[in-house]
């Protein structure tokens, strides 16, 4: 059993998560869907009525809900999210122009493309 302390610092934890995630929508370099997931989490151990909010929200729930059923991404998601990763990757090895830096954000963005692509594939009806 959590303690309501523990409760309260999980739903604090998960509602900072949630706002970092809608930033990341945002900016190209802040990831949405991992602060999202881990709000999900942090909010089925500390409050069913905030996981409740999160997973019926009309834009972020579906998504999550997808996920926790084990169905996967659906096609276009999987799609918006490479665009999106590639091309805020690409915008900053160019702004930055360090070789190490080209190396490093290459190497994160192919290893997250690889995670991305590997996940199950679900059609909408």
């Amino acid at each position: 059993m959590i303690r309501a302390s523990s409760r309260t610092f999980l739903a604090a934890c998960g509602t900072v998560c949630v706002a970092l995630g809608v930033v990341g929508i945002f900016l190209p370099l802040l990831p949405t869907t991992p602060f999202l997931l881990l709000a999900a989490w942090l909010f089925a151990r500390s409050s069913p009525r905030l996981h409740h909010w999160l997973l019926n929200h009309p834009r972020l729930g579906p998504i999550l809900a997808s996920w926790q059923s084990g169905r996967g991404l659906e096609r276009g998601v999987r799609r918006r999210i490479l665009l999106a990763l590639w091309g805020g990757m690409s915008l900053s090895m160019l702004l930055i122009g360090k070789l190490w830096a080209v190396l490093l954000l290459g190497t994160i963005g192919f290893c997250v493309s690889i995670y991305i692509l590997r996940q199950p594939v679900y059609e909408t009806s």
